[in-house]
This record gives C-alpha cells, structure tokens and sequence, in this order.
C-alpha cells in the first residue's frame, strides 16, 4: 500500500495492492499497524516545532523525530517504562531524550492540535453523529501519584486518576476532562460539557445518555441551563419481584462503555505512571487520533474499493 498525503490532515489516498487484504496485520494492536502509524505520523510531522539552534553547532547529531514518535507510541501501547523502551529501540535514543521530545512536543500544543485536526478531518468525511451523545467516568491504576490523582473507591483506597468523556453516536470522543478517582462523575460532567462545547460541538446535541449516578434534580438543572433538555437517564429503581424478569433499560450509554474499554487496552492509559495532568492529556489525545485513523482506514476500505 502507498499511501499519499497532502495538505490537510489525513486528506489521503492510499492505494492498494490487489494482493493485499485488511486482515494483513494480526495479533497486535491497531495502533501498531504500519498503515495507522504511517498515516497518524503523516498528519503529526508538520505540527511539530522547529529543532533548536546549539550556538556553537558543536553538539551530537539531533535524534530524528520519527524515531521518536515511535517510541512514545510504543509507551502509548505497552505502558512500559522509558528505560524499557530505550532498550527495545535498541539504544537508538535515550529515555532522557524520548521524555524531553515529549515535553518539546506538549508544549507546543502539537497533541492537542493533532486531535482538533482529527477530530475535524472525521467529521468532513465520515460526519460526527451528535444525535445522541454518551457521558460516562472510567477509573485507573496511578501508583506513582501525581496531578489529578486520588484515592480510587473500588480499588480499596489505593492512588488512581479519571477521565470523564462524551462520545458521539459511534464513540468518537468529543470531550474529556481528567481528575482524581475519588472525583464524583456529577462533579466532572460539566467541566466534560465545557471541554466539548470548547470545540464547538455542544449546540449540536439532540439527546445526552447518562447513567443511574447521574439521576439528580441539580444534574437535571445544570444540563438545562447549558442548553441539553433532551435526556435519557437510566432511573433509579426498586428490584422486580422474585421471579419477575429484570430487564434494565440502557439505552444508549453502551457507546460510551465501549469507548472506556478500548482506551483501556492501552497500557499507558491504563496503570498511568505519569506525574503530570498534561502527560495524561497528550496520551488520551494520541489514543483518540490512533481511534479516528482506525475508523477512516475501515471507511476507506469499506467503501472506497
């Protein structure tokens, strides 16, 4: 496959080999497929920043960005260590060198830009289903503490973060907040509504599914005075009679189960050993663009051929 690029992110071509067919790359995450990285690292090159002058021009020869990119998305996947990495690259790159390339990258906005674009390149191809929308909270592993960490309620106490997300009708997501995993899913639904009105999504919902956790008046009022009056919440309820079958009502909250679970197959995301809130958003924001490659490369072959 040979894949073409032009300007704007991820409006590509990829011509395919007859002899090749979708089911090639087996046995390992999509994220690690050549076609998802070739292409998540197409649209990432021409946002990262210009390397820095040394002023004598005397130092070693700078680390080439590609191979770098690999080895933050090899952490993405695995969650090892930078040291493990460092190995598995063979010593073609310092861990030190991999942490401040990341660092390079973050603060020139290059995680965030790279999601905005993803996210826009979806919605012009595919099109993002805002006709019903799914919010929900997932909670991880933090051993090493950190920002927005706490103690996590279901893993007796111990150090673990959250993210709160909204997911369109095929768990694109459109928003996340990030906090502790003592942190009430009430508590993060706003700062999760203001991130998706931040990307000019929020007017365009029709109907918001929510979860039994979410069923309070104040929620009800909150979501109102943001606009959202049309809302599926799953009610809280007594158990049936015995003997009476008890068919709980989900909706579509599904969508947004289905979008925590995929995040949490990424090691990184998963048991997070990073110490800073924007090391975890860089990572979510890399998940969400390897998400929307995924789906394009499977528009693509569905009906592209």
């Amino acid at each position: 496959m040979t894949i073409h690029r032009s300007a704007g992110w991820l409006d590509f071509h990829i011509e395919c080999d007859p002899y090749t067919t979708t089911g090639e790359v087996t046995n390992i995450m999509r994220a690690l497929e050549r076609e998802t990285v070739e292409a998540v690292y197409a649209a990432i090159e021409p946002l990262l920043p210009e390397p820095p002058v040394h002023p004598l021009g005397c130092h070693r020869p700078r680390v080439a960005n590609r191979l770098c990119f690999w080895g933050i998305l090899i952490r993405l996947v695995t969650g090892s260590s930078w040291v493990d990495i460092e190995a598995i690259l063979e010593y073609r790159v310092s861990d030190t060198t991999l942490r401040a390339r990341r660092d390079e990258w973050i603060a020139a906005g290059v995680f965030d830009q790279l999601r905005a674009d993803s996210l826009a390149a979806y919605d012009r191809i595919i099109g993002l289903d805002l006709s019903d929308v799914a919010v929900d909270g997932s909670l991880h592993k933090a051993p090493y503490g950190g920002e927005s960490t706490g103690p996590n309620p279901c893993d007796r106490g111990k150090c673990g973060w959250k993210w709160s997300t909204a997911v369109d009708r095929h768990g694109v997501p459109i928003g996340w907040t990030i906090d502790g995993a003592n942190r009430n899913d009430v508590r993060m639904l706003i700062g999760t509504l203001n991130e998706v009105a931040a990307n000019g999504l929020l007017a365009d919902i029709d109907t918001l599914h929510l979860d039994r956790g979410y069923d309070y008046p104040v929620v009800r009022d909150r979501l109102a005075a943001h606009g959202l009056t049309e809302l599926d919440v799953q009610r809280r309820g007594t158990k049936p009679p015995p003997g009476t079958p008890h068919r709980l009502t989900l909706g579509l909250r599904w969508i947004v189960e289905a979008t925590n679970s995929w995040w949490s197959n990424y090691g990184q995301l998963r048991r997070s050993t990073d110490r800073r809130h924007h090391h975890r958003n860089a990572a979510l924001c890399l998940a969400t663009t390897i998400l929307i490659t995924g789906k394009l490369i499977t528009h693509r072959d569905r009906y592209c051929r």
